[in-house]
């Protein structure tokens, strides 16, 4: 069964609004000391960013072969959740490997 677009866009926005929540769940526990907790988050934070990433690719791999989708404003919104939860999980890595170099 072939998704719809509302659904492939919905798809990335789940997975890319669990893994940014998931982020910030690991920075509070980082700002407690607990950097075995915030390191689980940060994995299923990037498990969730790869679920997302994995529909982004094939949306990408079917244009490349001339299957392309109509665009529209969900699809938009949907990458746009996509690349501001990986950013913000890529800059909460950093920060969390600050704090660790703080507790030092």
């Amino acid at each position: 069964m072939s998704l719809t677009i509302e659904e492939i866009a919905m798809t990335i926005v789940g997975n890319a609004g669990e893994a940014r929540s998931l982020a910030f769940e690991a920075l509070r526990e980082a700002k407690e000391g607990n950097y075995d907790k915030a390191k689980e988050c940060l994995d299923q934070a990037k498990e969730r960013s790869l679920a997302a990433h994995e529909m982004q690719t094939e949306l990408i791999c079917n244009e490349a072969d001339g299957n392309g989708i109509e665009m529209n404003l969900l699809m938009v919104h949907a990458q746009d959740h996509l690349m501001t939860s990986i950013l913000a999980r890529e800059l909460i890595e950093e920060m969390i490997a600050l704090y660790k170099r703080l507790d030092k």
